[in-house]
């Protein structure tokens, strides 16, 4: 029997997930709030979101400041994690694959695992709420709804966006782990 057997077994059988998934995500009509809302929460993700969490965290100073110094830490280590899977894997995405009847989206790379959106919501909202737990239930809905989004828009795979949620958060706990 060949060693890789048991890996390509694994990997073939997510993949079909992630496909049978990508294909009822795309088949299925939400209501138009829901539209709204998954097209404004990976448009926050684009970026111009974080930069204004950012500002906010240095406005408010002290502790918010060493959550900023955590997040910028955590976020450089997430995306050259992400930088080299995506370089590795290249894995297209599913819009690549079949387009959404729904979304014309345009993605921001080629390549779909892991995602950028996800690993990024992961990575600043968890080291902000690792700062301020308060903040963490809304934080946590703000990440999986971003997370959600790329899916939903048929930009990503279940499985990029867990691996994004799953490199995002660990390097969050990492950076606050160094500097808390």
């Amino acid at each position: 029997m060949n060693a890789t057997a048991p890996v390509h077994a694994v990997l073939g059988y997510v993949s079909d997930s992630d496909c049978r998934i990508s294909d009822r995500v795309r088949a299925w009509a939400p209501p138009r709030w829901f539209r709204l809302w998954m097209v404004g929460t990976s448009r926050f993700g684009d970026g111009w979101g974080w930069f204004l969490v950012g500002v906010l965290l240095l406005a408010a100073g002290g502790p918010a400041r060493r959550a900023l110094a955590a997040g910028t830490l955590a976020a450089a280590i997430a995306n050259a994690v992400l930088v080299l899977l995506k370089r590795r894997v290249r894995r297209p995405r599913p819009c690549e694959e079949a387009p959404h009847p729904l979304f014309h989206v345009k993605p921001p790379d080629d390549y779909s695992f892991p995602s950028g959106h996800a690993t990024n919501a992961f990575t600043v909202c968890a080291t902000v709420a690792l700062a301020f737990p308060l903040f963490a239930p809304p934080l946590a809905l703000l990440a999986a709804s971003i997370a959600a989004s790329r899916v939903v828009l048929g930009l990503h795979y279940v499985s990029d966006v867990l691996a994004g949620a799953l490199i995002g958060t660990a390097a969050a706990l990492g950076a606050c782990l160094l500097l808390y």
